[in-house]
């Protein structure tokens, strides 16, 4: 794997190529670890897999470097995607969370849906693995190469990890409309090492539990997508005991009185006052829209809260905000386009 060059001048984000942004604020070296998916163009690595930039200001950043790859896996069960990687501390060591598919193991049609509304696309293996290493820079080694963790015969992507108050390790993701038509947020048991589940997933919410997504949806017609699609959760737990999920999802186009459209890829949250992971979760208004999505919270090394997300979908770069919190109320408070870049 390529290091960096020490010399280069330091990159920005506006330069960067950064889909799905995940963050690591490493006290010890108080470096901030911004993980996406591997860009060969980029890091100078062939091949699917995460790289790593890294910065000391969240401003200026070195050229990526590869800590995954799924080339070198023994008898890993899929080698593209490589979608949405988070790096999590769990147990002395570092845990990769990262999504793969295998379009050449198909997955059974389902028979049926609560519409009656035919399934029209057809699916195949997807779902998130886990990785180890000993170092936020990895190399990252796939704990059990033979399929993801997640039951297999479920379409999911985006998994993250949640611990429970009694210390238990889960894995929260998203299940495909592809499959559900009515996309939804699952949750499953890890086992210790984080390798495999512990019995079956349970249902948190579907994305039309959103109401400004269904209020401006007709009744009955779910098949017209996009905007019953789950993804990009990540879980915090607020002052006040309360669980707060970060996701993703899209909204109908609407047209304003000035004219202006809004709607597409938005950025929203959830709420469990409950503070377990069952809920009953609460669903909140976007927090940012603009084609604007899969972010997640991390804490300044002076103490600030901030949220990073990717804008736009397509040749995504990474939007950096400062947040609220006031109980569970999650705000923005401003962008800091000093750090992104503006536009």
């Amino acid at each position: 794997m390529r290091l960096p060059d020490t010399t280069e001048a330091p990159m920005r984000l506006p330069d960067m190529p950064l889909h799905d942004p995940f963050v690591v604020a490493d006290e010890p070296t108080r470096t901030y670890h911004l993980y996406t998916s591997n860009d060969p163009s980029m890091s100078g690595v062939d091949g699917t897999g995460t790289m790593v930039y890294r910065s000391h200001d969240l401003r200026d950043w070195t050229r990526p470097v590869v800590v995954f790859l799924t080339a070198g896996q023994e008898g890993i069960w899929a080698t593209e995607g490589a979608w949405a990687p988070e790096v999590h501390a769990w147990d002395g060591r570092y845990y990769l969370f990262t999504t793969l598919h295998n379009a050449d193991r198909p997955l059974p049609v389902p028979p049926s849906n609560p519409w009656g509304v035919p399934f029209r696309t057809p699916t195949h293996m997807r779902g998130t693995i886990t990785a180890v290493s000993d170092s936020l820079l990895g190399p990252f080694t796939v704990l059990d190469p033979a399929r993801p963790v997640p039951p297999e015969h479920l379409m999911t992507l985006d998994g993250t990890l949640y611990v429970d108050p009694s210390g238990r390790p889960w894995m929260v993701y998203a299940h495909e409309w592809l499959q559900t038509i009515d996309g939804t947020m699952e949750a499953v048991r890890l086992a210790p090492d984080l390798s495999r589940t512990v019995g079956d997933p349970i249902h948190l919410f579907k994305a039309s539990d959103a109401p400004w997504t269904t209020e401006q949806i007709p009744a009955g017609v779910p098949h017209q997508l996009p905007p019953y699609i789950t993804d990009g959760p990540q879980l915090y737990r607020t002052p006040d005991g309360s669980l707060l999920m970060l996701w993703s999802t899209y909204e109908k186009n609407t047209a304003g009185r000035d004219g202006t459209i809004s709607g597409g890829y938005v950025q929203t949250y959830a709420v469990s006052g409950s503070g377990d992971i069952q809920g009953p979760w609460q669903q909140h208004r976007p927090l940012v829209r603009d084609d604007s999505g899969h972010g997640m919270l991390f804490h300044t090394f002076d103490g600030r809260l901030m949220m990073i997300l990717h804008r736009p979908f397509e040749n995504a770069r990474g939007k950096l905000y400062e947040m609220g919190l006031h109980g569970h109320e999650l705000t923005v408070l401003r962008r800091r386009d000093d750090l992104d870049g503006g536009g």
